[in-house]
């Protein structure tokens, strides 16, 4: 076969109408073989002569898409040292787009012998192994733009392909758990209904799943086991072709646009899926072990694990660094992708030994012309010392914000002391960003996620019941700030189901209405159950997915009533935190833009902030002097509202604040469906049932923002 010397640049397999050029990265290895793949399973192996800085290449004529392909690379397998290479393994390339099949676990995958890991293994892996596939990167966007959403704007919808769509009774059996069913009319219409702008998908990058889970009948469902940081997942393809992966994927990023909602796609550069050293060889592990992975200091055949999963990327070397960064420009460049939520993000920053956002990662970031400008989110935590960093990263990056879950479960469990913390994430964690000049969407708000219960779990169990995953109960967390309400799990009693049923409701308010990004776990507006599991990562079946058939239909309508009331007022997505100073309003009064309200009606005091027992707030917004723009310095006037608080057992009564804030009131929200409906004037007593969220609005004064549930996109 005939081999020109190709380029360096760019790395991977790159076809350009006449043929493909092949380059691959190894600083420590001393030959590279190509190793070309026919549709019988035979390999032509093509050795490659050329190398400019660690980096080996070459041109093939004639080789176009389609063309399975992986490497053999050679060099020393001194596991002490750190080295593993093995040229009897066939290796993924790392920067493949598309992959073609799954791993069929086999002692032929790993590079040592069973009985001696220091010693190298020579069995083939080329029959148990996935390939690459050269793509042809041309494709129809028909103008496709991307909605760029302003982030005070953006609601995010947590999905995953399969759990989204496997059980919804409109989309066509064959398309179900599919990037075409995510596509599908009946699945953007329920999004464009919720109010969703963005659709955060759990990971779609290649993953593998685990030989453990494999031999228990589970699986990987989650996905948080990447091989191919540039190949969607072919599992959730329609077709069974590595190619259609990828068009499917990037039609259904055209068709989310087309509605209106951006794509952010949940990223995870913090490890591989190759897991621990006596884990096998798929890729990075026999490409160049010792740059792509992060290695004990002192015992090098062993690694350093922040993530629970047996590695870490090494993000103090440049080329897994240029690997992150050229998947992340790809994905946006060629896949249209908004933003992305990086898994343990932490561990990207940890260039030497602590967490740093002064790391070459965050450099990298805010320095490149295409990442810098999608949204980034972070997941603010990883499992190594000092992990936690919630309210600690760069400026332009938001954050999962552990916090506000926390403190929101709490104060609606009827935890005590919580309410100058609950005041505080109800208003953005100003006391977590505002120092390091980020504003409230720095705050991505959420009270539950793939991770943990979902909303109808938290309110139905105090315990995790995970005995499905085959560990005996003891994955997952147990600290879940979660109440059942009285009995555990399933119930027929009619008032723990109505309590249930409410506290969900004020849960849900509570997200929407706060200031910051809120995020909606998929599925929670229609009271999906996993039945107490709070750890379903192995769980590919209906006890992860959503049941469509048995939708709660009430909390369906009251989660779109909330987001709509959202949507059209400014008030509840400011772009700025609160100052608590006087604002003039329309009749030339003056009062703060926030004011917290004790039952009787006046302002809070610092004392009433330190009542631990006190489970009930009021809240008054002022809706004249949000400012829209800093480019124009234009402000815009909304209505005034009350939100209304009790976390107790007990009904509570609040006199409603005095004329200067408003004449009078109309109830235009009401977690419990019980609250009194007429007559709010000032200074009158309202009787908060137990467990409630109500929102009045002063009536005659309002400013509509675009309206997302409607209008054409």
């Amino acid at each position: 076969m005939r081999l020109w010397p190709g380029t360096a640049y760019p790395l991977g397999a790159t076809f350009d109408g006449r043929g493909t050029n092949f380059s691959l990265f190894t600083r420590f290895g001393t030959a590279v073989t190509l190793c070309l793949v026919d549709g019988s399973g035979s390999e032509t192996r093509v050795p490659l002569t050329e190398a400019d800085g660690y980096i080996w290449h070459g041109y093939l004529p004639g080789i176009g898409p389609g063309q399975r392909y992986g490497y053999r690379v050679d060099g020393p397998y001194e596991p002490s040292a750190g080295h593993r290479f093995n040229p009897s393994k066939f290796l993924l390339d790392p920067y493949a787009k598309a992959i073609e099949g799954g791993l069929h676990w086999d002692p032929a995958l790993f590079s040592y012998g069973q009985a001696d890991p220091q010693r190298r293994e020579h069995s083939d892996s080329l029959p148990h192994m996935m390939l690459g596939m050269v793509i042809d990167p041309v494709f129809d966007w028909q103008g496709d733009t991307a909605p760029n959403t302003p982030y005070h704007e953006t609601v995010i919808y947590e999905a995953h392909v399969k759990g989204l769509t496997r059980l919804h009774p409109e989309v066509p059996e064959r398309l179900r758990g599919t990037y075409a069913a995510v596509a599908h009319p009946a699945i953007v219409a329920h999004l464009r209904k919720l109010g969703v702008t963005a659709i955060e998908l759990m990971p779609v990058q290649q993953f593998i799943h685990d030989r453990f889970l494999i031999d228990r009948g589970l699986s990987n469902y989650w996905g948080y086991n990447t091989i191919g940081f540039l190949a969607p997942h072919n599992g959730y393809a329609s077709a069974p072709d590595a190619l259609s992966a990828v068009t499917e994927f990037k039609t259904m990023v055209r068709t989310l646009h087309q509605a209106g909602i951006e794509v952010i796609l949940d990223v995870v550069y913090n490890h591989t899926g190759e897991g621990n050293h006596l884990g096998p060889t798929l890729s990075f592990r026999g490409i160049d072990n010792a740059s792509y992975y992060r290695l004990d200091e002192t015992r090098r055949e062993f690694y350093t694990d922040y993530t629970g999963t047996g590695n870490s990327l090494n993000v103090r070397t440049p080329h897994t660094l240029q690997l992150i960064m050229d998947s992340l420009r790809y994905w946006v460049t060629e896949m249209h992708v908004d933003g992305f939520r990086f898994d343990l993000a932490a561990a990207l920053a940890r260039e030497f030994y602590d967490v740093d956002r002064l790391s070459s990662f965050f450099d990298l970031v805010q320095q490149d012309p295409v990442v810098s400008q999608v949204k980034l989110i972070a997941e603010p935590w990883d499992l190594g010392p000092g992990g936690y960093q919630v309210g600690n990263f760069p400026p332009n990056w938001s954050e999962w914000n552990g916090k506000y879950r926390d403190t929101i479960r709490d104060f609606w469990r009827g935890e005590p002391s919580t309410l100058g913390e609950f005041a505080s994430r109800l208003t953005g964690s100003s006391d977590l960003y505002e120092h390091s000049g980020r504003r409230p969407r720095a705050s991505v708000n959420f009270v539950t996620a793939h991770d943990g219960f979902t909303l109808a779990d938290l309110v139905s169990y105090n315990d995790k019941h995970n005995e499905a995953n085959g560990e005996d109960n003891r994955d997952g967390e147990t600290h879940n700030r979660s109440w059942n309400g009285g009995i555990e799990g399933p119930t027929n009693d009619p008032a723990v189901l109505r309590l249930r049923s409410r506290r969900q409701r004020s849960l849900m308010a509570t997200l929407l209405l706060s200031q910051g990004v809120p995020m909606i776990l998929h599925g929670d507006e229609v009271g999906r159950t996993q039945h107490g599991n709070n750890n379903a990562y192995a769980q590919d079946c209906a006890l992860a997915w959503i049941n469509w058939d048995s939708a709660d239909e009430v909390l369906l309508e009251f989660t779109i009533a909330v987001s709509r009331l959202r949507a059209a007022h400014p008030t509840f997505h400011r772009r700025r935190f609160f100052s608590g100073e006087p604002v003039i309003q329309p009749d030339g009064g003056q009062l703060p833009d926030v004011v917290w309200l004790r039952p009787d009606g006046s302002p809070m005091a610092p004392a009433d902030w330190t009542r631990g027992t006190d489970l009930s707030l009021g809240m008054y917004l002022n809706g004249s002097g949000i400012r829209c723009s800093d480019l124009t310095g234009s402000t815009m006037t909304d209505a005034d509202f009350l939100l209304y608080f009790n976390a107790g057992a007990e009904a509570r009564k609040f006199t409603l604040p005095p004329a200067q804030y408003a004449p009078g009131w109309e109830l235009v929200l009401d977690s419990s469906r019980e609250a009194a409906r007429s007559g709010l004037t000032a200074g009158q007593i309202l009787e908060i049932p137990p467990h409630t969220l109500l929102v009045l609005r002063e009536p005659g004064r309002t400013v509509h923002a675009k309206d997302r549930f409607n209008t054409p996109s």
